[in-house]
């Protein structure tokens, strides 16, 4: 149903075109059920992830939280786009702003060589769990990871463009992204990965071999 509006005689009337139909405080409260979300999912009991435990967590009535969410999995779904702009914004920013395919990779590896905080390491498990169970969450996490490794392949199409074309940049972007996540696997198990130097000679060895 359209969103609706009274005029002075109580008669309604349509809401402008453009209006956004959440207030202010359903946003908030929106906003505040994700943040519940993330902390039940990236805690040591990520098994209490449910609906009703995220509205106590977050002081609202159940009632309230499934006014916002449909379900656990709508949830999920929130905080998997919730994370997006920690993790893979940032980096299609370091591929995307401008300088040579020399800078970009270089930007890419300050970026990815420092330490993922533990609340994000732990989100990412908890939605891998998920996406196990969760047809919904699988693609939609799926796509997210489409997302983050089309950064690494346009950072290799940056190298073609700079030769001239005869490069595919596929294979090599997809590549650093398998190496990239091998890394982030050691260092969520505490290995010393060394994620800067190995990223960084993996980079220049393809881009010399290319």
């Amino acid at each position: 149903m359209a969103a609706s509006t009274k005029d002075s005689g109580d008669r309604a009337v349509p809401a402008p075109a453009g209006r956004p139909r959440a207030s202010a405080k359903g946003e908030q409260t929106r906003a505040r059920l994700i943040a519940a979300a993330r902390t039940l999912l990236a805690g040591e009991m990520s098994e209490r992830f449910t609906t009703r435990n995220v509205a106590a967590l977050c002081g609202v009535s159940h009632g309230m939280c499934h006014y916002h969410f449909q379900d656990r999995t709508d949830l999920v779904l929130a905080v998997i786009a919730d994370i997006r702009p920690e993790w893979i914004t940032p980096l299609e920013a370091a591929v995307s702003d401008p300088g040579t395919f020399a800078r970009r990779a270089e930007r890419v590896v300050e970026l990815l060589a420092r330490p993922e905080g533990a609340e994000l390491s732990h989100l990412h498990s908890a939605l891998h769990w998920q996406a196990l169970n969760d047809a919904r969450v699988r693609e939609s996490l799926e796509a997210e990871y489409r997302r983050w490794r089309a950064c690494f392949v346009a950072l290799f199409q940056v190298l073609a463009d700079e030769r001239g074309g005869g490069l595919d940049p596929r294979p090599l972007g997809l590549a650093v992204a398998a190496a990239v996540d091998g890394l982030a696997a050691m260092d969520s198990l505490g290995a010393d990965g060394g994620t800067g130097p190995v990223l960084r000679t993996l980079l220049r060895t393809l881009a010399a071999g290319a």
